[in-house]
């Protein structure tokens, strides 16, 4: 099963830019938004069978507004 295509994800609540998921190392998912650069916390998992839900997490932070920005001046 792909995680792309099953992971919804929505606008960024900042500037209505893509979210894009993405996994880091190995250990942990986040998601980013491809215009301004917002994202939500990582979501860790230690195994591989957690590895779906670490990634479902992370989506479901993104869609709930859990973000952060960069540059507060924007």
């Amino acid at each position: 099963m792909n995680l792309f295509e099953t992971i919804d994800l929505q606008d960024c609540p900042y500037c209505g830019g893509a979210g894009i998921l993405e996994e880091e190392g190995g250990f942990c998912w986040y998601v980013v938004c491809a215009d301004c650069g917002s994202q939500t916390a990582a979501s860790e998992y230690a195994k591989i069978k957690d590895r779906e839900e670490a990634a479902k997490k992370a989506a479901a932070l993104w869609n709930i507004g859990k973000v952060v920005r960069g540059n507060i001046s924007e």
